[in-house]
């Protein structure tokens, strides 16, 4: 398996990377570069990305190669290093319905635009082990199944194992709905319809403009229905991780 992190790069240091490469981290992507965030604008993103392009370089890190170059870096051992933003006409044009995004009102996605079906997403979550499954970890150790994040983290690796999450989280429909991408079936199992979810995913933007899109949906739905789910599933875990360390001092 090859392990792969996405940050914003304000915190990456030279040591961070070299403890990063014992571990044996492929790749790193750097996001958030584009005249949307905060000191980013223009010249100012340049200067950052020569920064981080040295330190990156330094450390042994090499640029992933043009497609254009015939190479496939999915194929080599890397490791590599990427930079990535909200660009017009990309994948994430909309922009989520999330921070300064939704504050200024930037949001242009609808209810056709499925944020959770793609990279971003919670799709494929659960697949840990095949590539394209990922989680998003803020520095509290919170995880969450997509970059969006969820309205409730699914757990915290300052508490358990981030498999051990993952595994409790299979087979239920909710979370089985999230994997697959397809949030508007996520409350099936739990009474919500589809005019349900659909009805739930319209709000007004901060400006007062209407606006609708299935994240509005999946935060409802984790506000009125999954929190208690969390709750006990998260308890389980932990009564079982306690139950293993009591048996393992008890055969001491």
């Amino acid at each position: 398996a090859r392990i792969s992190m996405q940050t914003t790069g304000d915190v990456v240091t030279p040591k961070i990377l070299d403890e990063l490469l014992e571990r044996g981290v492929w790749m790193i992507a750097v996001a958030s570069l584009d005249d949307y965030h905060v000191g980013m604008e223009g010249a100012k993103r340049d200067a950052f990305v020569g920064k981080l392009t040295r330190m990156f370089e330094n450390a042994g890190f090499s640029s992933v190669p043009d497609p254009a170059s015939g190479r496939d870096h999915l194929t080599e051992d890397g490791p590599f290093y990427v930079f990535f933003g909200a660009q017009p006409g990309k994948w994430i044009s909309e922009l989520w319905p999330r921070g300064r995004a939704w504050e200024n009102g930037l949001s242009t996605a609808t209810m056709e635009t499925n944020f959770c079906s793609r990279w971003s997403g919670a799709k494929n979550f659960l697949n840990h082990g095949v590539a394209g499954s990922e989680v998003a970890i803020e520095p509290n150790g919170d995880v969450y199944p997509c970059c969006l994040k969820t309205k409730l983290p699914i757990g915290n690796l300052v508490e358990e194992r981030l498999v051990d999450i993952l595994e409790s989280l299979k087979g239920h429909p909710v979370f089985e709905a999230l994997n697959a991408g397809d949030p508007l079936h996520m409350g099936a199992s739990m009474g919500w319809t589809d005019d349900d979810f659909i009805a739930a995913s319209h709000t007004e933007t901060p400006q007062g403009a209407p606006y609708a899109n299935l994240c509005i949906g999946c935060d409802r739905f984790h506000e009125q229905k999954l929190g208690p789910v969390i709750r006990d599933l998260r308890e389980r875990r932990l009564g079982v991780l306690k139950n293993a360390a009591m048996s393992g001092n008890g055969r001491g």
